[in-house]
């Protein structure tokens, strides 16, 4: 059994080899210690850190992944608000430029900002050649973008100078019943404990909670 794999998507942001832990045993975590580079493993947390701890992990964040059924979606109106496949990529990847800021790995200390920015905008980038981006438009102008791979929800990004204006819940629910449209009956997605703003409009849309992990990292050998 596969219990340690490589993460090529956060190696070529870090330029160090990275990895994401798929074992939480002794044996598992004693591999990482002869390994060099940047590790990821999310646990229970009901799990004891003991042996995290021991062998030079840290927490990192705690995330929450709710779920939507089909039936228990709300869907908000807002006038000027829409989505659509059709936008100008340079638009979208300006917004990502500056969209991401408390993301977990902005947090890690052993990881600079810029790269964590790199990161995440890489990962929209990927979302888009995938085919798996909608333009979040108001009023004609792309103004944001939601990004989603089979049922997950994973990214949602909206312009500076757009937010707290009321757009959020009418982009976000006509995303997700687009997603919806595709052929699933339930939606998921994952957010930070922290981020009190995107807990309390996925609950607005009608996802419950599933389930919580407890994200760790650890780095060693060189830094980034």
């Amino acid at each position: 059994m596969e219990t340690i794999r490589e993460t090529p998507w956060d190696k070529r942001n870090f330029n160090i080899d990275t990895y994401e832990i798929l074992d939480y045993s002794e044996e598992t975590l004693e591999k990482t210690d002869t390994l060099n580079g940047h590790f990821t493993i999310k646990v229970n947390p009901l799990e004891n850190p003991e042996l995290l701890l021991k062998h030079g992990f840290y927490y990192m964040d705690t995330l929450i992944e709710p779920v939507c059924q089909r039936k228990n979606l709300t869907i908000y109106q807002k006038n000027g608000t829409s989505i659509s496949r059709e936008y100008d990529w340079e638009q979208i990847a300006h917004i990502a430029d500056e969209a991401f800021m408390h993301g977990r790995f902005h947090r890690d200390f052993h990881i600079p900002n810029h790269l964590a920015d790199l990161r995440y905008a890489n990962w929209v980038k990927d979302l888009q050649k995938q085919d798996n981006i909608f333009a979040l438009k108001y009023n004609g102008q792309t103004v944001g973008f939601y990004g989603y791979v089979h049922d997950k929800v994973l990214l949602l990004g909206i312009k500076k100078d757009f937010r707290k204006l009321g757009l959020a819940k009418a982009f976000t629910s006509q995303g997700c019943l687009e997603q919806f449209n595709l052929g699933y009956d339930q939606l998921r997605t994952s957010i930070s404990a922290a981020n009190v703003a995107s807990l309390n409009l996925f609950y607005a849309l009608g996802f419950r909670l599933s389930d919580t992990v407890d994200v760790y990292h650890k780095l060693s050998g060189p830094g980034v």
